[in-house]
């Protein structure tokens, strides 16, 4: 078929057609945005600002913050808006700024998951050697290569997508522009291009997944050998980041890990991995971390001080 594309803008479906499940979406879905910008802002600020928060952990925890206020950004404004109107369209330029800002942000935050597994593996496995092993000059490193791994990510994404030939139906079924729904529309035979984003999304959260757990397995067995109080304070930790692998990768895994096939229920799954856990990312490392609520408690407490003088 000759590779020709009539369509210059998308009509989405969106998340619902009910006009009231609509308005509470729309005041739910907003209050949990301004609460992913609000709460990963206030952790970038605490880390950027307080002496103790020094470590790698925090270091990764910051640009993890910074990623989540992105990804949500790319997805969740709009979603947000056309619950109020009719028509939700997005031109077709749009639509793959989006689907490449998507992947692009979504395949980072799966890298520095990854990183921030192995930075709590060798820090409670081998505490002796922490020092030397992950320093500042291998924090950098690591996070630009998980910068640079979604970017080529995101790019082969978004380059096999362009390609397709576009000549309608127009009308996506989901609240953004995502590879699945746009194979779905796509006029030729989309087989391979659902075998590689299988193999280039799915593969990449599944081995990242397993690593995860393997990570943590081996940090539980380790755990073995410590102190009651370390292993409280190790197992606090590694608790809230096994909290967020598992809201994050299980979606991911259950969209990606499959060929060009979409289902009614890929809407309301995907919600999680953009929308629910860039918002609970700050919350559960917040309120499950003694060091950030002391350090939040002294910031605050500076500011009342500054505030009476």
């Amino acid at each position: 078929m000759e590779n020709k594309n009539n369509v210059t803008e998308f009509i989405l479906r969106g998340l619902t057609q009910d006009k009231t499940v609509a308005k509470v979406c729309f005041s739910l879905f907003l209050a949990f945005y301004a609460t992913t910008i609000l709460g990963n802002l206030l952790i970038i600020i605490i880390i950027k600002t307080s002496e103790q928060l020094n470590s790698p952990m925090y270091f990764f925890l910051s640009y993890l913050s910074f990623v989540d206020i992105s990804y949500s950004t790319v997805a969740a404004p709009k979603l947000i808006y056309d619950l109020l109107v009719e028509k939700k369209t997005i031109s077709f330029a749009g639509c793959i700024a989006q689907l490449f800002a998507g992947h692009f942000f979504g395949c980072t935050e799966i890298f520095l998951l990854t990183v921030m597994a192995y930075d709590r593996c060798i820090a409670i496995c081998k505490p002796l050697h922490y020092t030397n092993t992950v320093n500042k000059h291998v924090c950098g490193w690591l996070v630009a290569a998980s910068w640079v791994g979604g970017f080529v990510h995101s790019v082969v994404q978004t380059l096999q997508t362009i390609q397709l030939p576009f000549c309608g139906p127009n009308e996506i079924d989901h609240y953004c522009c995502d590879v699945h729904p746009l194979l779905k529309l796509a006029c030729t035979d989309t087989y391979i291009p659902g075998v590689i984003v299988a193999a280039n999304s799915g593969v990449i959260s599944l081995s990242c997944f397993v690593v995860l757990i393997v990570s943590y397995a081996v940090i539980l067995v380790s755990l073995r050998r410590r102190s009651s109080e370390g292993r409280l304070k190790a197992l606090y930790t590694c608790t809230s980041h096994i909290t967020v692998v598992v809201l994050f990768f299980g979606p991911c895994i259950f969209i990606y890990m499959r060929p060009s096939t979409t289902f009614p229920a890929d809407k309301m799954v995907s919600v999680f991995y953009t929308i629910i856990t860039p918002m609970l990312n700050p919350l559960i490392y917040t309120l499950r971390n003694e060091e950030v609520k002391n350090a939040m408690k002294k910031l605050w407490s500076r500011k009342v001080k500054r505030s009476e003088k």
